[in-house]
């Protein structure tokens, strides 16, 4: 079953700052990027428990190829992403967003 997912502005930011360091680092490696984190929130939507818990109710999904992590929550009808950050980011980071 498929939860609602929602992408909170910050999270939005995470992306497009990323994708934009990606892009100016090689040409085309951005939309990449970017492919992989659909993919990564398709999987997130459908399948939200397979994910390990990072802290409290946090869950991590680890993006294929590029050294970034999905951070999210799952609430009764709706999964809420509020980061995405690299995975050599101080943990604190994404847990100042964190609800969970």
């Amino acid at each position: 079953m498929s939860l609602g997912l929602i992408v909170q502005p910050e999270a939005e930011l995470d992306i497009k700052d990323a994708h934009a360091w990606y892009e100016a680092r090689s040409p085309g490696l951005g939309a990449q990027f970017l492919d992989a984190i659909d993919e990564a929130l398709l999987l997130v939507s459908r399948e939200p428990k397979i994910f390990q818990r990072v802290h409290r109710s946090v869950r991590r999904a680890l993006i294929h190829r590029f050294p970034y992590g999905i951070f999210y929550t799952i609430e009764p009808n709706r999964i809420v992403v509020f980061a995405v950050m690299h995975t050599a980011r101080h943990p604190a980071k994404w847990k100042q967003r964190s609800k969970g």
